[in-house]
């Protein structure tokens, strides 16, 4: 029997986390600040990895094409930290959230 492995995670979408069902806002902005935190790291990595130099010839090479590639990067970082396939905003928020104010309703 195969296990259902979820898709997405705690940092996918803002669940309520109050009783009466509302959502907290400084939770959601934690989790938002953290999406975003991870989409920098995404962005960082992938410029990393696009940056390696091969030592051939780039035909297409050029600034539009190097700009195509920081906004397609910067694209697929934003989805990718949304959707919590990483898992580091859900990390970053799981150690922050201690931080934040209790009882604020």
């Amino acid at each position: 029997m195969v296990a259902s492995i979820p898709i997405g995670g705690p940092s996918g979408a803002v669940a309520p986390d109050k009783p009466n069902g509302k959502v907290d806002p400084a939770r959601a902005e934690l989790r938002e600040t953290a999406q975003q935190f991870e989409a920098i790291l995404l962005r960082q990595m992938l410029a990393s990895a696009r940056n390696v130099d091969f030592g051939g010839n780039d035909l297409f090479g050029g600034e539009s094409d190097k700009t195509f590639h920081e906004m397609r990067d910067a694209q697929f970082a934003e989805i990718t930290a949304k959707s919590g396939q990483f898992g580091f905003a859900a990390a970053i928020e799981q150690q922050l959230e201690r931080f934040l104010p209790q009882g604020s309703d």
